[in-house]
């Protein structure tokens, strides 16, 4: 993404950052779920603290 660090006006650095959207190539299709690689946690009685 274009860097807009020094762009003061805020509508002036969205339309930037969107046409730098726009340009960027596609991302490539997700090969997994978006959360599989998270620790999953099992259901525990009312009142015990999960983490």
């Amino acid at each position: 993404m274009a860097d807009t660090t020094k762009i003061e006006d805020k509508l002036e650095r969205k339309k930037i950052k969107r046409a730098a959207r726009k340009a960027a190539a596609p991302k490539a299709p997700r090969t997994g779920a978006r959360g599989e690689k998270k620790k999953k946690v099992k259901k525990l009685a009312r009142g015990i603290s999960k983490r």
